[in-house]
């Protein structure tokens, strides 16, 4: 993921994939932009995720301040504005899903794989209404379809679409910018189906009852990724080993007490309890490194999509994965 000069195929993928939940992450460029620390470490996040956790529990300052670091936090609409920050110099590490992991290196965003979570497949599903006719995906063909360009959920869409021997261009996306958006196509029923993770497929499972077409079992495995500006990777090691190692102990206590992060995480994401209880049932939070395995999973994500032609370029997973074990 080496920064590079835009050319009109990359700028029309950042306009596009990397443009999405704007307001969000300008303003967090802006505050990013102003920070003059010399020993820094800023952490862009999104909802309901681990670094989410790890900064409700207040650690990682505690931890840093031996080693002469301040710690600054940026909240992200979705992954693509986050990795977009990231790109643009204004955070220093973060996460993101698979599927913008991918755009963002096929934009020749600045940015280094350092681990990645456990799978996740029960976190993305495709949803219709309870009382849809719609009884499978092969059902999808030529309906509407809420989803954002660059999505885990569009990945999971373009693989269930091709298990049920359909392809993307048989259905109608109704492209959105967010998660919320697309809810309100859906509940609307300004849209046939939704694709969406979580949480916030937490609240719609928890508010309508709608029927889950299919998830990622067995199609996608859904991880996050943790992404670092190769830049700062390569001059501050002993700070991010510390992030992993409160990391780890935040993780470690998540997977046994789901209830208590939900509690933790329900007023500082604005989110009921009972949402991300539902889904922190159904995820692991263990960081484990970028193996080759994984890479392999990546790159099926990188080449599906350049058949599809919606990344400009193939890029090789491998050489975006940093080359020191931080864990």
């Amino acid at each position: 993921m080496t920064r590079s000069t835009p050319t009109p195929s990359r700028r029309a993928l950042l306009e596009g994939a990397l443009k999405l939940g704007l307001a969000v992450g300008t303003a967090a460029i802006g505050r990013g932009a102003r920070a003059t620390e010399p020993k820094l470490l800023r952490i862009g996040y999104q909802k309901f995720n681990t670094l989410n956790i790890l900064k409700g529990a207040g650690s990682l300052e505690a931890a840093l301040k031996p080693l002469g670091y301040g710690v600054q936090w940026f909240e992200f609409a979705t992954g693509p504005v986050l990795l977009e920050a990231l790109n643009a110099g204004s955070i220093d590490f973060g996460h993101a899903a698979d599927t913008p992991s991918v755009f963002a290196q096929a934009a020749g965003v600045n940015a280094v794989y350092l681990a990645a979570e456990q799978p996740y497949p029960q976190g993305i599903a495709i949803l219709v209404p309870k009382d849809s006719p719609l009884k499978s995906v092969a059902d999808l063909k030529g309906k509407k379809i809420a989803v954002g360009r660059g999505w885990n959920v569009q990945y999971l869409l373009v693989r269930a679409l091709e298990d049920a021997g359909l392809s993307f261009d048989d259905i109608q996306p109704a492209w959105v910018n967010n998660a919320a958006d697309a809810r309100t196509a859906f509940e609307s029923g300004k849209v046939d189906a939704v694709g969406l993770w979580d949480p916030f497929l937490a609240g719609a499972q928890l508010a309508s009852n709608p029927r889950v077409l299919r998830n990622g079992e067995g199609l996608s495995n859904n991880r996050t990724f943790y992404i670092a500006n190769p830049q700062y990777a390569a001059a501050h090691g002993p700070a991010l080993r510390t992030v992993f190692a409160e990391l780890r102990k935040t993780n470690d206590w998540a997977d046994k007490n789901p209830q208590a992060v939900a509690e933790q995480l329900a007023p500082q994401l604005g989110v009921p309890p009972a949402v991300l209880r539902l889904a922190t049932e159904r995820r692991r939070y263990t960081a484990v490194p970028v193996d080759a395995g994984i890479v392999a999973e990546q790159q099926r994500i990188a080449d599906t999509f350049y058949k599809l032609k919606l990344i400009p370029r193939t890029v090789q997973v491998r050489d975006a994965v940093f080359k020191d074990v931080l864990l």
